[in-house]
């Protein structure tokens, strides 16, 4: 990582020297990779500049502001007005940070200076050397995601596992829904290989599950008894992609490859557990979640006797109650705030969609499992 950082250091400062001006490099996202060294004067310096150095990254506002410019689209330099009231002091100049056509960061000069054609022109060369370093690092960092993926889903791949590098403990974390880009490995803590799968990868049984989708991260352990570092990806994953109802399952701990489609089912499980039951959410671990084990693995469809039941919410959640007092119905009245004689009514009611008798231990035994599973 360090000599990584020197060596795109050094050909930023190769472009200061060129221009005469202070630089930066961000990638795409417009997360800091480097900056160049510049006078104390606070001349050379806005707030713009001074956020993006402190916070590694620029808002949302500031790279809304510079795109407006085109910069995403510019295979040359563009220069950008100072823009006071956007904290945009000085003038810049971008250089489009690009490789076989596709942008992959920008450098940034402090800069109002008129510039001859032969030094920008050597200046777009330079940038031109750190788009291919940083295109290269992006395979380098897509590997193992790719490998990951094809163990995951099954599919042929041209990359063997050892690409993803499992020689100590580790786990999968999966968060679903997904409904943001797929996050570098560098920007989660402890990641060595994320993905985005569909969501019928994290849906055993359900081939026409909704077109939500969803990520699998793989989270390296210090031990195997110490899942802290799955902890705090999910947590960061959750907060990255704030997607309402989004929760996050964290698998038992494995070592090796060939135990990764298991622990995905494991970690896939564990996030529907978590949505399906709030209060183990929203990040649940497998270990943890109790009878959802057994019923993530069920199919997805509901049991032909259950199905008319569940047209009825009321009644569901009426019975789901009752069967989760242990049949009390004094318990079970005051937790849905109804009288013992209206509860009667529903049980009855429930009997007659089912075809299940309440008396009769394995018919609550299908009846509980069934409504436990049709939430997930």
């Amino acid at each position: 990582m360090r000599g990584e950082y020197d060596a795109y250091q050094e050909l930023l400062d190769e472009v200061s020297a060129l221009l005469g001006a202070p630089a930066t490099l961000e990638d795409r996202d417009f997360r800091l990779i480097a900056f160049g060294a510049h006078d104390s004067d606070d001349s050379v310096t806005d707030p713009v500049r001074t956020r993006s150095i402190l916070t590694r990254r620029s808002t949302a506002e500031v790279r809304a502001w510079f795109e407006r410019f085109g910069i995403a689209r510019a295979t040359g330099p563009v220069r950008i007005p100072a823009a006071p009231d956007a904290g945009v002091l000085l003038t810049r100049l971008c250089l489009p940070v690009r490789h076989r056509g596709i942008v992959h960061g920008y450098v940034w000069l402090l800069d109002s200076a008129e510039h001859t054609p032969p030094q920008l022109n050597a200046a777009m060369e330079v940038a031109a050397r750190i788009g291919a370093a940083l295109a290269a690092e992006a395979e380098a960092e897509a590997a193992p995601s790719r490998a990951l993926a094809a163990l995951l889903t099954g599919e042929r791949s041209d990359l063997p596992p050892e690409v993803l590098d499992l020689a100590g403990p580790h786990t999968l974390v999966c968060v679903t829904p997904w409904a943001a880009a797929q996050p570098g490995a560098r920007t989660v803590p402890g990641a060595a290989a994320l993905c985005v799968l569909p969501a019928a990868a994290a849906v055993p049984h359900a081939p026409s599950a909704p077109r939500a989708i969803a990520l699998a991260a793989l989270i390296r352990l210090r031990s195997a008894t110490v899942l802290s570092p799955a902890r705090t990806a999910a947590a960061r994953l959750l907060e990255a992609v704030r997607a309402d109802g989004a929760t996050a399952g964290i698998s038992a701990p494995r070592i090796g490859p060939t135990e990764l489609p298991d622990a995905w089912r494991e970690a896939s499980g564990a996030a529907r557990a978590a949505h399906a039951q709030p209060r183990l959410g929203p990040v649940a671990q497998w270990p943890s979640i109790g009878p959802y084990r057994l019923l993530t693995a069920l199919p997805a469809e509901a049991d032909p006797a259950v199905g008319p039941l569940l047209a009825h919410p009321d009644l569901a959640r009426t019975a789901e109650v009752y069967l989760d007092h242990a049949g009390q119905a004094g318990r079970t009245a005051a937790a849905l705030g109804i009288h013992r004689q209206t509860l009667y009514y529903r049980l009855t009611r429930v009997e007659q969609l089912t075809g299940l008798d309440l008396g009769e231990g394995e018919d609550r035994l299908l009846l509980h499992m069934a409504l436990k599973a049709a939430r997930l």
